[in-house]
């Protein structure tokens, strides 16, 4: 019988999770100071429920990171799907910035040995999906042939650098352009 309940008491453990990821993420979003008490309540679970899945506050956090940069670099072939090459390069390079913006409000956080090494994993998956871009622009002219994702990843990190509020998005949209007017062929 125990064997049984294993499968739905797993399927559960894996949406608590999830749950807690995205309240999480929502609640870093808004306060990177939030405590995981508020975290746990706004999920509707209890404080063990979350410090079962993330004994600290860094790991919480460090899940949070790789749990959005996976999101972020699963959404490449919708973007890919929703959009011309070029205007898919746009809309996902936007949505990492904002993205980074929002890790950056985590502060102290991320600047630990452990969080290094999950930032570190993630970059890989990054300039992947940086690459599948790039060749779909490629494959429609929008770019020349030969661009290093390693390197537009380097060059776009102006897109996290701006200012805040609608003059900061008007400057990186205006920077953008200008880049991409150098992978142009």
């Amino acid at each position: 019988m125990a064997g049984r309940r294993q499968g739905p008491v797993r399927v559960d453990a894996l949406k608590n999770r999830e749950h807690l990821l995205r309240v999480a993420h929502d609640a870093f979003a808004e306060d990177g100071a939030t405590s995981l008490n508020v975290i746990a309540k706004r999920a509707g679970v209890g404080a063990g429920t979350l410090y079962r899945h993330f004994p600290t506050r860094e790991a919480l956090i460090l899940a949070v990171y790789r749990h959005d940069v996976e999101r972020l670099v699963g959404e490449v072939d919708q973007v890919l799907a929703e959009n011309a090459p070029l205007d898919a390069f746009r809309v996902w390079f936007e949505r990492l910035a904002a993205y980074v913006r929002l890790k950056h409000g985590l502060g102290e956080a991320l600047h630990t040995v452990a969080a290094q090494k999950v930032i570190s994993d993630t970059y890989a998956p990054v300039a992947g999906a940086v690459a599948r871009l790039l060749e779909a622009c490629e494959r429609d002219g929008s770019v020349r042939p030969g661009l290093d994702a390693a390197d537009v990843l380097l060059l776009m990190g102006f897109l996290w650098r701006v200012g805040p509020g609608e003059e900061g998005l008007a400057q990186a949209r205006r920077i953008m352009e200008l880049a991409i007017d150098g992978f142009r062929p």
